[in-house]
C-alpha cells in the first residue's frame, strides 16, 4: 500500500496526544477518523483537511464502537491503522483517590474507557486488517502502567498496565495476519489532561525527569507514526517508554 491509501482510527483525538497523531497521520497523507466523547473533535479534524472525519462516540459503548468502524469502513474503504489512545485519569480537586475511598463506578468507568473500549476497537478492526493482510494497531499506555506512580490512581494504573497485557496477547494471536500489535507508554506530557489537574502537579513532576522537562505530544505522535509504519514491521508485543528518564525499564 502507498501511503494515501492507508487509514487510520484514532481515539481520544479531540485534543492533545491523540490531536497530535492524528496530525501526523494527515500529514502523512492517511486517511484519519477521529473520535472522541468530546464534540471538539470536530473541529480538530476540520483543521487537517478533506481526508479526516470526526465521529463524536463513547468508546465505552459496544453499539458507539461498531459504528465508528463502519462508518470509517464506508467512507474510506477500509481500516488499516488502530490508535487506542481514549483515557480518562479522574482526580477530584487534583488529587488521586486511594482504594479506600474509591467507588466501585469510579473503578468500572475507567475500566470501560480506557481498556475496554480499547478490546471492543480491536475485535471490530482486525477483520478489516485480516482481509488485506496488514494492519497496525498502537496501543497507547502509560508509565503508570509500569511502575509505581505518585499521580495515577490505582484504577488507571490498572488499566494501563491491562493494555500492555492484552497487546501482548493480541501480537501474538494476529502476527501470522501481517498484524502488528504495539504499546507506548508515555510518561507526563504537556497535554491538556496535564495541564487541568495542576501546573504544580507538573512543576513537581519535571524535577523527578532526568531530561528536565514533561513530553510533547508531537514526540508521541512521531513514535506512533513510526509504529505504524512499514519500516516497523518486525516490532510486535513490544512497549516503548517515552518519559524523559523517569523510568527505565
Amino acid at each position: 500500500m502507498k501511503s494515501q491509501d492507508r487509514v487510520a482510527i484514532i481515539t481520544g483525538a479531540a485534543r492533545g496526544i491523540g490531536a497530535a497523531i492524528a496530525k501526523n497521520f494527515a500529514e502523512r497523507a492517511y486517511s484519519v477518523l477521529l473520535v472522541d466523547a468530546n464534540a471538539e473533535v470536530t473541529e480538530t479534524a476540520s483543521s487537517l483537511g478533506p481526508h479526516a472525519q470526526a465521529f463524536v462516540a463513547d468508546v465505552s459503548s459496544t453499539d458507539s464502537v461498531i459504528e465508528a468502524v463502519r462508518n470509517c469502513a464506508d467512507r474510506f474503504g477500509s481500516v488499516d491503522i488502530l490508535v487506542n489512545n481514549a483515557g480518562i485519569s479522574p482526580k477530584p480537586n487534583g488529587v488521586k483517590t486511594p482504594v479506600e475511598a474509591m467507588d466501585r463506578a469510579d473503578w468500572d468507568r475507567v475500566m470501560a474507557i480506557n481498556l475496554t473500549g480499547a478490546f471492543m476497537f480491536c475485535k471490530a478492526v482486525i477483520p478489516f486488517m485480516r482481509e488485506r493482510g496488514w494492519g497496525r494497531i498502537i496501543n497507547i499506555s502509560s508509565m503508570a502502567g509500569r511502575s509505581r506512580s505518585q499521580l495515577a490512581a490505582a484504577h488507571y494504573s490498572a488499566s494501563k498496565a491491562g493494555m500492555i497485557g492484552f497487546s501482548r496477547v493480541l501480537a501474538g494471536e494476529v502476527a501470522d495476519a501481517g498484524i502488528t500489535v504495539n504499546c507506548v507508554a508515555p510518561g507526563r506530557i504537556r497535554s491538556p489532561m496535564a495541564v487541568e489537574h495542576g501546573e504544580q502537579l507538573n512543576i513537581e513532576a519535571m524535577k523527578r525527569i532526568p531530561v528536565g522537562r514533561l513530553g510533547k505530544p508531537e514526540e508521541i505522535g512521531a513514535l506512533v507514526a513510526f509504529l505504524a509504519s512499514e519500516e516497523a514491521a518486525f516490532i510486535t508485543g513490544a512497549t516503548y517508554d517515552m518519559n524523559g528518564g523517569e523510568f527505565m525499564g
